[in-house]
């Protein structure tokens, strides 16, 4: 503790050796005429090149020296050289200048005997002053919760991090082209919502002071972007913040980001070819191939994709016929009677779907490599769900599955009101038995649909989940910029460390 506080006081004892000097330490801005990387890829003899970034190096030799500055996608070695700058200049910029530092400089770019593209400075602004020392740039940040508490130290001194979060955001570019190529408009609706509906989850409560009513943080958009179509929108998304009350796990966030997209008029089997045709087309712009190498496996998205029913997986995987368990005491006694132990806590307080669910998820959905549909879902798990045609008991449903983890949700919608408020009270009696995660009823959406709905198909995709694949990340944490944390203040451990 004793040496950080000496480093920031002599990194104070520049700054205002600058401000003495006149030199205005906060400017206003900068003018570059290129990125660090757009700046790599110049010839030899380009001059008036002006850049900016951060100072992660120095090396002084007598009268050069050689630096490294870096911004979010690229770095530049600069040569700085007394001859050029001028004496003063040249031992001011090596006497104040910190790694951490933020500079401007411009000059002509040539490249060393040790082929390495440089940029021989001939201007030089400063632009901020780093207080605080910067992590080992050779080692980064060692502690997995400062890195996730302290993001923008991991993007400083890690390059992973910096590759895993520009893949993200191009993802999502990607993904906002697609859509948006083939006729669907993005939309928004209310994070504040009255009723949690529009998936089965436990919802976060707030507050609304001036209502004086309590409301939920949504769990889903679905219900109201399937308004939107009752309003006369035919294909539509929304790139949406979600928040589910439950536990922690590597897999799960309580706050995530998902894509939904509604047509009307399509059917489960629409959606599928053409969610298939978008998911083959954004990872071959991602990388040149639909083979995605995760750990020692590989992926290959390309070709036909498998497809098998939600019974026929349980069956080979467990053993159990599920249509032949017509409540959720039955169904419970023989997946105990086959010595099979779900995680869930509240077993006995369990609907059927959400038990078939948690039968599903520990048998079968680990050991998936996929590219997999798992369609026909039971319809005790799909309470907004079209049932079939030709099974009433299952729905038109389907789940993109990779390697272990659900992709894409999707289905044909149930667009029949008095069949939808008869599968939300049901809904509304399991939660009054204990299942915290069944929906509540929402009238105003049945009331809604009365007004008529032509035939929907929905889906949603887990972007923070298909980017933890892409990525091979072993917590998906590792693919939030700020995931939530404890407060600190809150850690006992941690308080005792800082003392």
């Amino acid at each position: 503790m004793e040496m950080v506080e000496e480093q920031q006081k002599v990194r104070k004892e520049k700054l205002d050796r600058l401000i003495e000097l006149g030199v205005n330490v906060h400017p206003d801005k900068y003018v570059k005429t290129h990125t660090l990387k757009e700046a790599h890829e110049l010839p030899d003899g380009t001059k008036d090149v002006s850049i900016a970034g951060r100072v992660m190096l120095k090396r002084k030799m007598g009268k050069i020296s050689f630096w490294e500055i870096r911004d979010i996608e690229g770095k530049m070695q600069l040569c700085l050289k007394r001859d050029e700058l001028g004496e003063e200049l040249y031992t001011q910029i090596n006497q104040t200048t910190d790694t951490g530092d933020f500079v401007g400089v411009s000059g002509e770019i040539f490249t060393t005997q040790t082929g390495e593209k440089t940029l021989r400075v001939k201007t030089f602004t400063f632009l901020g002053k780093a207080l605080r020392v910067l992590p080992d740039k050779f080692h980064g940040l060692e502690d997995q919760e400062m890195i996730y508490r302290e993001r923008h130290l991991d993007l400083i001194t890690n390059d992973d991090a910096k590759k895993r979060f520009l893949l993200r955001f191009k993802f999502i570019r990607l993904l906002r082209n697609y859509l948006d190529s083939h006729g669907f408009i993005e939309v928004e609706t209310p994070v504040l919502q009255n009723k949690a509906s529009g998936a089965t989850a436990r919802p976060f409560i707030t507050h609304h002071n001036a209502l004086d009513i309590d409301m939920y943080l949504r769990i889903s958009p679905e219900l109201t972007l399937k308004k939107l179509i009752i309003g006369g929108f035919e294909h539509i998304y929304e790139i949406a913040r979600d928040f589910r009350n439950e536990g922690v796990s590597p897999n799960h966030l309580q706050d995530f980001t998902m894509v939904e997209g509604y047509s009307a008029y399509w059917n489960y089997e629409d959606n599928m070819k053409f969610l298939k045709d978008m998911v083959q087309t954004i990872i071959k712009e991602l990388y040149g191939t639909l083979k995605v190498e995760i750990g020692d496996k590989t992926v290959d998205f390309g070709g036909d994709w498998e497809i098998i029913s939600f019974k026929d997986l349980l069956l080979k995987d467990s053993g159990i016929d599920v249509d032949k368990f017509e409540t959720a005491k039955e169904l419970l006694d023989e997946i105990k009677s086959k010595g099979i132990k779900l995680d869930a806590e509240n077993l006995e307080q369990l609907g059927r779907g959400n038990l078939i669910d948690q039968l599903y998820k520990k048998v079968s959905r680990p050991n998936i490599l996929g590219p997999v549909y798992l369609i026909k879902h039971p319809i005790d798990l799909s309470p907004l769900a079209r049932a079939n045609d030709e099974d009433s008991n299952l729905t038109d449903r389907f789940q993109l599955i990779v390697n272990g983890q659900e992709i894409i949700n999707g289905y044909s919608e149930l667009v029949d009101p008095i069949e939808q408020e008869k599968r939300l009270l049901e809904q509304s009696k399991l939660k009054e038995n204990g299942d915290e995660e069944a929906m509540d009823i929402d009238y105003e959406y049945i009331k809604a649909m009365q007004y008529g709905m032509p035939p929907i198909s929905g889906w949603g995709m887990g972007i923070d989940r298909f980017i933890q694949f892409l990525t091979n990340s072993s917590n998906i944490k590792d693919v939030v910029l700020y995931p939530i944390l404890r407060p600190e203040i809150d850690n006992p451990n941690k308080a005792k460390e800082k003392e």
